[in-house]
């Protein structure tokens, strides 16, 4: 049942060692955005940014994310939102940031961060 499951999914095309393979790498930027200007970023993220960044070459996701609470620890104070994107490599995902789509659509998200400058923008490898 489970494989049956898995194949409608879709699933079943990738070998476990093609996944174990693939170390993609991920993109965080903690944003501080007015909630007043909310409603209009997230209109920019989801009808400009996402439908420019699926296009490009070793793109996996992109999401934003919305802090809820601080479950343990201290998160930064000036941030209510976390953006994050997921390429298949360093590689590819900087060919996606100097693009010119990259150019025309990241500015138009990042005029809504507060901290302009300073705002922390990390890279991870998969582990």
């Amino acid at each position: 049942m489970v494989a049956g499951v898995a194949a409608a999914a879709g699933v079943v095309g990738l070998a476990p060692a093609a996944r174990a393979k693939t170390r993609h790498v991920r993109v965080y930027v903690e944003m501080d955005v007015d909630p007043a200007q909310e409603r209009e970023m997230l209109d920019l993220f989801h009808n400009q940014f996402v439908p420019e960044a699926v296009k490009h070459d070793g793109y996996i996701r992109v999401k934003l994310l919305k802090r809820r609470t601080v479950l343990q620890g201290e998160a930064p104070p000036a941030t209510n939102y976390r953006f994050e994107l997921e390429y298949e490599n360093e590689d590819l995902r900087k060919q996606w940031a100097a693009s010119p789509g990259h150019q025309r659509v990241w500015p138009q998200i990042e005029k809504f961060i507060k901290t302009q400058g300073t705002y922390p923008v990390v890279l991870f490898d998969e582990a």
